[in-house]
């Protein structure tokens, strides 16, 4: 699939075909695109946990209150551990760069997804310390973003989006 395809077949989906599997292979590959994301520094402050077993998903889903989440039949936590960002560029990097570094392999992850013929949505609504129980993270490290990863069973239309002219500024 070429790349402008790519981005533009991403959609956030929240209906999963829950017959069709998704490999550990597919799960790699999406990570390993997560982590050439841009970084400062270098830094690389994102982590990742794989929640594949049906407990821990309905754990995560019921902590997110967010139920549908349990049809993916894998679901990412994308975490930041602020720390390095932060001793290396004070305040900014913890409060700017680890989120924007993190985001980015987020952004890296949906797109390799739909390169793989897979689907995902990004959530951001729940409660930081709840998805941190439900999967064990221990502060600093943050949970930002939860990826249910699986295959459609929806089609999701494209999204309305803003005109160019109003989200633009030509200096």
């Amino acid at each position: 699939m070429e790349f402008a395809e790519v981005i533009a077949r991403r959609r956030s989906v929240r209906h999963f075909n829950g017959k069709l599997a998704v490999s550990d292979e597919d799960v790699r590959a999406l990570l390993d695109a997560a982590v050439t994301a841009p970084t400062a520094g270098n830094i690389q402050p994102w982590r990742f946990i794989v929640v594949r077993s049906l407990e821990a998903r309905e754990r995560l889903a019921a902590a997110m209150h967010q139920r549908w989440a349990t049809a993916a039949p894998v679901v990412i936590v994308v975490c930041v551990d602020p720390r390095p960002c932060s001793a290396r560029y004070g305040a900014r990097g913890e409060m700017l760069y680890a989120i924007q570094d993190t985001s980015a392999a987020v952004e890296n992850l949906l797109l390799a997804a739909v390169d793989r013929g897979l689907a995902s949505c990004w959530i951001g609504a729940f409660d930081e310390n709840a998805v941190r129980e439900a999967v064990g993270v221990v502060s600093p490290v943050t949970p930002i973003a939860v990826l249910p990863i699986g295959h459609s069973a929806e089609a999701a239309g494209k999204p309305a989006r803003r005109p160019l002219e109003e989200v633009t500024t030509w200096l």
